[in-house]
């Protein structure tokens, strides 16, 4: 499984893959582009706040020519201060961070021209996260007259400010409701973008079939629920937290001064204690990411064991098999189970303290700002504003601390993913173990074996040994030897699937091959999609598939499945040899020049197989076959029998077939 080293961390290589898990979508994976990408974050924060001083001076004249009464007497403190702000260096300050915020997006335009929506998404909610967090504070102060006009009983003043309550209310719900929509759009461009991106670098050198992720000891399990589970957590768990870090960051900027200018021991006292708090909140946080990062593959494997069933549903029932298939999928469940009852005493662990450092904290503001009442330095609305005011720092301080089990919970999906990319990006990591020696393949004309020692990919057995042999075009070669020999495994270091061991290997590039397993590929699509896959055609009408099914003897499938287009379970549907028919009419449509057959025809009987052959004879294709029926020796002119304990030998057709006849 993965290295467990300094990996269920809050630490650099966390860091490291979320960064590069993250930042693509953003900004491109250059040198300093990390930097950047921070930077144009920095940028467009200050763009938002430099934008929002504008704003709020404009409504406020805007207001002020449209409501002289209202802000006259009861905003009159909003108009001096836009005065204030109007006569003031910030208005220039303001100008200027503007300039330069919209300067950096420019110098770097090149590489982000691509990714310009993202970015202006990105700013627009942070534009309105500003939005509501003004709105917060105009609140704050709202209740802090209606609290100071209950105390002294002025019940017009009350009514007035409830009436702007009502109005700021009214006026929040559809920003709201405009910031949910945006977040959520902008999370769903992203999974489509890193799904995309995943998915072209999983099917790109056959990263699929080079990681192994079915093997016992394989680096990077499940692959399915990373591109699709994981990817999607990632997007949306990302962007909430991206911007609730930011919304955190606003909300200080908003808050923080009320709340100084009330008490400063009361503000201060409050950033040491939001600082330890999330501290301790780390720590119980870093056996939280190994837990869930076990939770997420145990939950998989436990998935996939229910996946492996309903693929294998034919077989298990012909084994009798169902009483040891419960068994194995119950023990997948138990260690998913045993393992969640750990989360759950973490998770209650992580409640104890986040209840307690959560209810302690509600009383601290009225045992400080009471007496400043009491006094008579502060009025009484200022105990309400200090609440709300110390509520919001509270909050914003403490994310880490009250968000400690998502944080955990996504750092781990961040490992996964993580993980994922540098196996996808580097090749070198796709390998379970390095190698000494491969076997080199290359472009040529025709097939040509040249001192081939080929060895299993784990190095502990030599199937074949200093192998060479020539195939010209249009000749046909037919290996045999035991169960076990390396026939097959030939064949996959033909198709450069094994090259584990030495020596050369020149064949025609894979476009101009076609490889039939013993058990063909039934994708998921319709009867078409079978006949034209991989793809390489799709120029043929119905009369021309038509032809070519009778070609194979199945002239009847597509009035028997109901038409060239319905989309069924393939594997289910057709038998083996109706399988097998349907592969090699998948050759008569590609027309390769050569033809990699591995058992194709050992689910046919004599006289399919002779129709079959017969017809790859009239393409004058090239190919190899596999096979253990004394019939194929017609078809074929070479043979090549693998002896055992790496050894072979190389016999004409005739010379074997009269071999077979003294042996028998």
């Amino acid at each position: 499984m993965e290295s467990q080293a300094a990996q269920f961390n809050f630490d650099r290589q966390l860091w490291d893959r979320f960064i590069s898990v993250a930042q693509p979508y953003f900004y491109p994976r250059v040198r300093y582009g990390g930097w950047i990408f921070f930077g144009l974050l920095a940028a467009s924060m200050v763009f938002v706040v430099a934008l929002m001083f504008f704003v709020e001076i404009g409504v406020t004249l805007v207001g002020q020519a449209l409501f002289p009464e209202f802000f006259r007497t009861l905003a009159a403190g909003l108009v001096e201060q836009t005065e204030r702000n109007l006569a003031s260096p910030v208005l220039w300050v303001a100008a200027a961070s503007l300039a330069l915020s919209s300067l950096a997006f420019g110098l770097v335009w090149r590489q982000i021209c691509r990714r310009w929506l993202q970015w202006v998404l990105l700013t627009f909610l942070l534009f309105l996260s500003l939005t509501v967090n003004r709105l917060n504070v105009m609140i704050s102060f709202i209740f802090r007259f209606i609290d100071t006009a209950l105390q002294q009983k002025e019940e017009s003043t009350f009514w007035q400010f409830l009436i702007i309550y009502g109005v700021l209310i009214i006026s929040a719900i559809p920003i709201l409701v405009i910031y949910r929509y945006t977040r959520l759009k902008l999370a769903l461009f992203w999974r489509e973008w890193l799904t995309d991106y995943f998915l072209d670098r999983y099917f790109d050198r056959r990263a699929y079939y080079e990681l192994d992720s079915n093997a016992a000891n394989t680096e990077i399990d499940n692959p399915d629920q990373r591109i699709s589970e994981d990817v999607r957590s990632f997007t949306g768990t990302t962007l909430s937290f991206l911007l609730d870090i930011l919304d955190s960051i606003l909300t200080l900027y908003a808050f923080t001064g009320i709340l100084y200018s009330i008490s400063r021991p009361l503000a201060v006292g409050l950033v040491i204690y939001a600082t330890i708090g999330t501290g301790i909140a780390i720590l119980a946080g870093r056996k939280l990411i190994k837990i869930n990062f076990d939770q997420l593959r145990y939950e998989a494997d436990f998935r996939y064991s229910l996946v492996h069933v309903r693929d294998n549903a034919e077989s298990i029932a012909f084994y009798q098999g169902e009483d040891l298939e419960l068994r194995q999928i119950l023990n997948r469940f138990a260690a998913a189970l045993r393992n969640f009852n750990l989360l759950i005493i973490w998770q209650a662990i992580i409640d104890i303290f986040q209840y307690a450092y959560n209810y302690f904290t509600r009383i601290v503001p009225y045992v400080i700002v009471a007496p400043l009442y009491f006094s008579g330095v502060r009025d009484f609305g200022t105990i309400t504003q200090a609440t709300i005011a110390f509520s919001q720092v509270l909050s914003a301080l403490s994310i880490v601390a009250n968000q400690i089990q998502s944080i955990s919970s996504f750092a781990a999906g961040i490992n996964r993913l993580g993980s994922f990319y540098e196996a996808l990006e580097n090749p070198a990591l796709r390998q379970l173990r390095p190698r000494e020696s491969t076997i080199q393949t290359r472009i040529a004309p025709q097939l040509a074996l040249q001192q081939v020692t080929l060895l299993t990919p784990n190095s502990e057995r030599t199937l074949v040994r200093d192998l060479s042999l020539t195939l010209e075009a249009g000749q046909r070669l037919l290996i045999v030897g035991a169960s076990g020999s390396g026939k097959s495994s030939l064949l996959r270091a033909i198709a450069g699937l094994w090259n584990n061991g030495q020596g050369s290997i020149a064949r025609p590039d894979t476009t101009e091959m076609l490889f039939l397993p013993q058990k063909p590929y039934m994708l998921l699509g319709s009867l078409r999609d079978q006949l034209l896959y991989p793809g390489r055609r799709r120029d043929l009408s119905d009369a021309d598939l038509l032809r070519v099914l009778a070609q194979v003897n199945l002239a009847d499938l597509p009035e028997r499945v109901g038409g060239f287009d319905v989309e069924k379970d393939w594997a289910s549907t057709l038998s083996l040899g109706e399988q097998q028919r349907l592969a090699f009419a998948r050759i008569l449509i590609t027309q390769p020049r050569y033809a990699i057959l591995d058992e194709a025809t050992s689910a046919l009987d004599v006289a399919n197989e002779k129709l079959l052959y017969l017809q790859l004879q009239h393409l004058n294709t090239t190919y190899v076959s596999v096979g253990h029926r004394p019939t194929l020796l017609a078809y074929h002119d070479l043979v090549l029998e693998l002896q055992g304990n790496a050894a072979w030998k190389l016999w004409s057709a005739a010379d074997y077939g009269a071999r077979l006849a003294l042996a028998g």
